[in-house]
């Protein structure tokens, strides 16, 4: 077809994304204007509508849905066409797209980003923190490079590479630092402060808890482990962290930090692609990287050690 671009697809599947022409246009980085151009044009090329506008919203015509999905599909085929070509030149060069769980990104990413550096100064490194189901569905539209998540994700068409094991650690108020550590069964009991619905260490903490749901009485949510941290230095309740979390999210709370009882709750972190990509070679260098990266990292959370800040009691082995 005379005039149909790689532009008018993806200017068109940002439109079928957000469903929004304000928010497309900023995906883009082009006005709103400019892209209600391109969108007309596109329209004229195929000669039938594509979008059913009205003042509130936007829905797509039957063709609109139709080349969505089709236009979805060209647009990651190109994608990894570039990516098999950047592959054949050896190391890792351009945009890299990564994904990080909010539970993870704070504490790992930093490192990740510094390592990338350091070994590939060509890389244009674009990190975004989201929580998994999004970044499942970002990786498979073609919008992430891979993702570090908790595994398993169980989706068919990506590849799974476990990187670590971490436990999860028991926060709770300084002034409980003397009593007996409590059981899971315990925990139902108490005031467990939790994660906002969505983020898989929520549903991680209540499993372990062998509680699917609990009581609003005996909840409390938060949107960042810094809150609920915080929360529990103020008294409100207790809550579970991941252990790579400790140093960073202790330093300055009025809590005290335990191991649990084992069976004790744990989590494996892994990274996750395409298994179409032709990056996979690449990516199993990253993960070997982050796997010696963390190695060096993580003894300190192990043992006797105490929590950065000297605030809590000590996490005992």
């Amino acid at each position: 077809m005379n005039g149909l671009t790689m532009k008018h697809l993806r200017y068109f599947v940002a439109i079928a994304r957000h469903g929004h022409f304000g928010r497309a246009a900023e995906a883009c980085g082009i006005s709103q204007p400019a892209l209600s151009v391109q969108i007309k044009e596109l329209e004229a090329l195929l000669g039938a509508p594509l979008i059913e506008r009205s003042a509130r919203q936007i829905r797509l015509s039957s063709l609109g849905e139709v080349l969505a999905e089709r236009a979805g599909d060209i647009l990651r085929e190109v994608d990894e066409l570039n990516d098999l070509a950047r592959a054949s030149r050896g190391p890792l060069t351009g945009r890299l797209r990564i994904g990080v769980i909010p539970t993870i990104a704070p504490y790992l990413l930093p490192a990740l980003i510094k390592e990338l550096d350091g070994q590939n100064p060509k890389l244009d490194i674009r990190p975004r923190e989201a929580i998994t189901q999004r970044l499942i569905r970002d990786l498979g539209e073609g919008r992430l490079d891979f993702a570090i998540v908790a595994l398993p994700v169980s989706e068919r068409t990506l590849h799974e590479e476990p990187l670590f094991d971490e436990e999860f650690v028991l926060v709770r108020p300084i002034a409980d630092a003397d009593r007996p550590v409590p059981s899971s069964k315990q925990l139902r009991t108490m005031r467990l402060l939790l994660l906002e619905e969505g983020h898989c260490f929520r549903d991680q903490a209540l499993s372990y808890c062998n509680q699917p749901t609990l009581a609003s009485r005996d909840l409390m949510e938060g949107s960042s482990l810094s809150t609920l941290v915080q929360m529990v230095g103020a008294g409100i309740g207790v809550t579970l962290i991941p252990e790579m979390a400790v140093p960073t999210e202790v330093r300055s709370a009025e809590v005290s930090v335990v191991r649990l009882a084992a069976p004790r709750p744990k989590r494996t972190v892994g990274m996750v692609w395409r298994e179409s990509s032709p990056l996979a070679p690449q990516f199993l260098e990253i993960a070997a990287t982050l796997r010696e990266r963390t190695s060096k990292l993580r003894p300190a959370l192990h043992g006797d050690a105490e929590p950065a800040g000297g605030l809590g009691d000590r996490v005992p082995a």
